[in-house]
C-alpha cells in the first residue's frame, strides 16, 4: 500500500535527535512508514493494517512518544480530551462513575480530566470555565448548577449530564421509582408504618426525585412519611441528623445516600440506639464500603460505572468521535435494585 511505503532515509534513530521530544517523523523513520500513516495509527486506531499499526506503536513506545493534545487541536480543532466535573471526589459514589467514564474514554483514545466542585455551584461554574477551553466536551456528574447555567455551558461545548434532567440536554438517569418502590415495599413488609427521608442538598435534582418517589410510594402502603433536611451528603450530614430523627418518632429512615446512612448509623450507636431493633436505616447507591459497617447498610443499588460509561459514549457521539449510540439508550433508564442487609428489620414492638 502506498501509505505504508518506506520513509526511511537510511538513518533510523533509536531516540529523537538532540534530546528533543520525539515527533511522528521520528516514529515514521524508525517504523519505516510515512508520517501520514503514523498519524492515522495514533489518532484513529484500526484504520490501517494491524501489523503496521503494531510496528508504529512499538516505535512510539521505544521513542517514549507522547501525544501533545494542544498540537493535535491546532489543525483539527480537537484535543481528544474530555472533562468530567463531580461534586465531591471523596464520595465513593464518584468512584464508579469515574471508572466507567475513563474506560469509555480510553477505548476511544481520549484522555479524561476530572475536576471537583466541593458541593458548591459557584466552584463548579469556576471549574467548568477553567476546564472547558482544553476539552472537546463535558460530563457533569452530580451537578449543583441551575438549569439555565447548564444550558449556557451546552452552548459552548457538547455536554452530557448524569443524575439530572435538563430540557434539551442529553441526560443519563436512574430508574428512581423502581428502586424506591422496592425499598418502601421492603420496609412495609417488615411492619414499618412511619418513615423519614433524610434529604440531601437542596440543589440536588436526584434528592428531590427520591423524595417525590417516596411520597408517592409510602401512602399506597398506608405509611406516613416526613422529610428531614436538607443536609450535607456526607458522613457528618448523617451524624448531624440524629437529633431530628429521634424527635420525629419514626421507626425507619431512608437517607439520601449511603454516606449519610453510615453517619446516621454511627450516631445511633453512640446514643445506644440499636440498629435495626430500635431504628431501621437505608440508603442509596450501594457505594464501596456500605457493607463494611455493622450491620451492613440496606441500599438501593444503581450501576454507577455504567452511568459514567454511557455518558462518555454519548459525549463521544456528540463530538463526532464514534458512531451514534442507539436512541433507546437515552430513553432507557439505568436499572435500580434493592440490596437488603442488616440495617433494616422489624420495628420495635
Amino acid at each position: 500500500m502506498a501509505d505504508e511505503a518506506s520513509a526511511s532515509d537510511g538513518r533510523v534513530p533509536k531516540r529523537a535527535r538532540g534530546g528533543t521530544a520525539p515527533t511522528i517523523y521520528d516514529i515514521a523513520r524508525l517504523a519505516e512508514v510515512n508520517p501520514s500513516t503514523v498519524s492515522r495509527a495514533l489518532s484513529q486506531p484500526g484504520r490501517i493494517n494491524a501489523k503496521t499499526e503494531e510496528r508504529i506503536r512499538a516505535a512510539a513506545k521505544e521513542l517514549d512518544y507522547r501525544v501533545n493534545p494542544i498540537a493535535r487541536a491546532l489543525p483539527t480543532g480537537r484535543t481528544n480530551t474530555l472533562g468530567l466535573v463531580v461534586a465531591d471526589i471523596t464520595n465513593p459514589v464518584i468512584f464508579g462513575i469515574v471508572r466507567g467514564a475513563e474506560r469509555a474514554a480510553a477505548e476511544a483514545g481520549y484522555t479524561l480530566i476530572v475536576a471537583e466542585s466541593q458541593e458548591s455551584g459557584e466552584r463548579e461554574a469556576t471549574a467548568v470555565d477553567r476546564v472547558i477551553p482544553s476539552v472537546d466536551g463535558l460530563v457533569l456528574a452530580t451537578t449543583r448548577l441551575g438549569d439555565a447555567q447548564i444550558s449556557k455551558i451546552a452552548e459552548r461545548k457538547p455536554l452530557v449530564v448524569i443524575n439530572r434532567a435538563v430540557e434539551g440536554q442529553t441526560s443519563i438517569l436512574p430508574d428512581v421509582e423502581r428502586g424506591v418502590d422496592q425499598l418502601v415495599a421492603h420496609l412495609s413488609g417488615l411492619g414499618h408504618r412511619s418513615i423519614a427521608y433524610l434529604s440531601g442538598p437542596d440543589t440536588s435534582w436526584i434528592s428531590a426525585r427520591r423524595w417525590e418517589a417516596l411520597m408517592a410510594a409510602a401512602p399506597k402502603r398506608a405509611m406516613s412519611i416526613v422529610e428531614i433536611g436538607p443536609g450535607a451528603p456526607t458522613l457528618e450530614g448523617g451524624v448531624e441528623a440524629i437529633t431530628r430523627v429521634v424527635a420525629s418518632g419514626v421507626s425507619a429512615v431512608v437517607a439520601f445516600n449511603d454516606l449519610m446512612a453510615i453517619g446516621l448509623l454511627r450516631a445511633a450507636v453512640e446514643r445506644g440506639i440499636v440498629v435495626p431493633d430500635a431504628l431501621s436505616i437505608a440508603g442509596f447507591d450501594d457505594i464501596f464500603g456500605s457493607d463494611f459497617t455493622t450491620p451492613g447498610i440496606t441500599t438501593v443499588r444503581a450501576p454507577l460505572a455504567e452511568a459514567g460509561e454511557r455518558a462518555v459514549r454519548h459525549l463521544l457521539d456528540r463530538v463526532g468521535a464514534q458512531p451514534a449510540e442507539p436512541e433507546h439508550d437515552l430513553e432507557e433508564l439505568l436499572p435500580t435494585d434493592l440490596v437488603v442487609r442488616g440495617s433494616t428489620g422489624p420495628p420495635p414492638a
